[in-house]
């Protein structure tokens, strides 16, 4: 068997795994075991899994994984969300469509203090699609809305897939951190114009907008302050150069800790399973970082990713056309993987392309974070819509769909954006670390 055949055979292997409901750190370990086993030999598959899970786990920059989501846990059981919801609530009542424009707004804020677009989804699906059905809001309308704000966080600092993406592609997390603060707000903005776009030309979707006096506006203000402090902590100390990302992520923690404790919701009940849910997210997450390890180290042997990389450099196209096939590929990968996975096997294939095409490694770690969202947000794997059908449980999934259907195509065009402007991504961080 050629080593080509055998690394086909192992990523089929590994789709059908997951399409059959297996863990998906356990397939990639599993596949890429076995793997590695027959491109190599038995013995040399075993010193694998006794030095790689041991030397991936342990590097010292993913420490700020499991301190970011104590502090989104934290801030969870601390209640902010509902402050930040009826801010963004109040501020953008005159919209059309205000309620699905400030969930979106809201989440994103939200991502902010959390950095996990599960606890996102769940936490803003919860407060927001109740108050969206109580004005007549139509479920795609809301749904959707909820899923998209849940996806568009992955952009806003901390965010996991940034961090995993600068450990992978051995860039700075903090100009990574930078780099999607702009492009974030702009397809904020662009979500928000989607659902203006779509009210208006379905009024029934939702009620007309209400107005709100500015007296109840600027009350709103001081529900946010606790969200402000955080977020002065993390990216304001961490850009302004006092503390390191690491440092940053534990005094985020810390930080969260305390603000939960002032709101009198920090009771002994409430801290062991703060610490609970994180180590469990914490392993789930590191279990899928050491399985994509191995596995990616099986698809190397094969020469796999090499292989893929010359045949798509070697296109005679402009690059235009390459991000065009590298962002189709995504596409069809998120319809049936997991973000993480796919970042980590895919990463090291395309970014030698992108580079190739004088795009910057920051600019692609965007880009790659992009496509990221649009599989969080697509049939038929969308770990948002997933959550929010556990959620909306008498809502069809298909109907979920349905509904951030119209987000996928406002993605695509901020890849566009981008693709043709990519200072979009780097001017913030080298305007920041002074490059």
């Amino acid at each position: 068997m050629s080593m080509m055949t055998l690394a086909v055979l192992g990523i089929v292997a590994f789709l059908v795994l997951i399409l059959l409901g297996m863990n998906i750190g356990i397939s990639l370990l599993l596949v890429g075991t076995i793997g590695y086993a027959l491109a190599v030999s038995p013995s040399a598959a075993l010193g694998l899994l006794r030095s790689l899970p041991a030397s991936q786990a342990g590097t010292y920059a993913l420490m700020v994984i499991p301190m970011f989501i104590i502090m989104g846990n934290f801030t969870f059981h601390a209640g902010l969300s509902n402050g930040l919801y009826n801010f963004c609530n109040k501020w953008l009542s005159r919209l059309p469509g205000n309620l699905a424009c400030s969930t979106v707004a809201a989440s994103t804020g939200f991502h902010v203090i959390c950095g996990s677009i599960a606890a996102t989804t769940a936490t803003m699906g919860t407060i927001a699609i109740p108050e969206m059905r109580k004005y007549g809001y139509d479920d795609r309308l809301a749904t959707g809305s909820v899923a998209m704000g849940g996806a568009l966080g992955n952009l806003i600092p901390p965010s996991t897939l940034l961090i995993v993406y600068g450990i992978v592609a051995e860039q700075s997390i903090g100009r990574l951190f930078a780099a999607g603060i702009i492009p974030a707000i702009i397809l904020l903005v662009l979500t928000i114009i989607t659902i203006i776009i779509m009210v208006t030309i379905k009024p029934n979707l939702c009620p007309p907008p209400h107005k709100t006096p500015w007296i109840e506006r600027f009350k709103t203000i001081i529900e946010i302050i606790p969200i402000l402090i955080l977020f002065l902590v993390v990216l304001g100390g961490m850009f302004s150069g006092l503390f390191t990302v690491n440092e940053a992520s534990a005094l985020g923690a810390l930080t969260a800790a305390i603000i939960t404790a002032i709101k009198g919701r920090l009771t002994w009940k409430n801290f062991v399973d703060i610490m609970q849910k994180s180590v469990q997210t914490s392993a789930m997450t590191f279990l899928i970082i050491i399985g994509a390890a191995v596995f990616c180290t099986f698809l190397n042997i094969t020469g796999f990713p090499e292989k893929l990389a010359s045949m798509i450099a070697g296109l005679d196209v402009s690059k235009y056309v390459i991000i065009l096939i590298m962002t189709i590929i995504y596409l069809i990968l998120g319809a049936v993987m997991d973000e993480l996975p796919m970042m980590m096997m895919t990463v090291p294939i395309f970014l030698p392309i992108a580079m190739g095409l004088d795009f910057s490694p920051i600019w692609f770690g965007v880009y790659v974070v992009l496509c990221m969202e649009m599989g969080a947000i697509a049939p038929p794997v969308g770990l948002a819509c997933f959550i929010l059908a556990g959620i909306a449980k008498d809502v069809p999934l298909g109907t979920i769909y349905r509904g951030a259907v119209p987000y996928i195509i406002t993605i695509l065009v901020m890849i566009a954006i981008l693709t043709f402007w990519p200072d979009l991504a780097t001017f913030l961080p080298d305007l920041i670390f002074n490059e």
